[in-house]
């Protein structure tokens, strides 16, 4: 549960410059599957400690979890 809550609040951070129904949107996501994002951020995290820049490591795993996070965002 304070996992959750420090993701949550990492995440509001990252958001601060998204418009609030974006933001709001994305924390919705996140409090129905926390697990899916964990498991994102594991993979941005590996990806960076092989050597693999981080804005690209983050741009890699939000591809290629593009059809997923779609489905989440818009509440499919």
């Amino acid at each position: 549960m304070f996992g959750n809550f420090l993701m949550k609040t990492m995440l509001q951070r990252q958001l601060k410059g998204m418009p609030k129904e974006m933001q709001d949107a994305v924390i919705s996501a996140f409090e129905k599957n926390p697990q899916f994002f964990k498991d994102m951020m594991n993979e941005i995290v590996t990806k960076v400690k092989s050597g693999v820049p981080q804005a690209t490591a983050v741009q890699q795993v939000m591809m290629s979890k593009r059809g997923e996070l779609q489905k989440m965002l818009t509440g499919q």
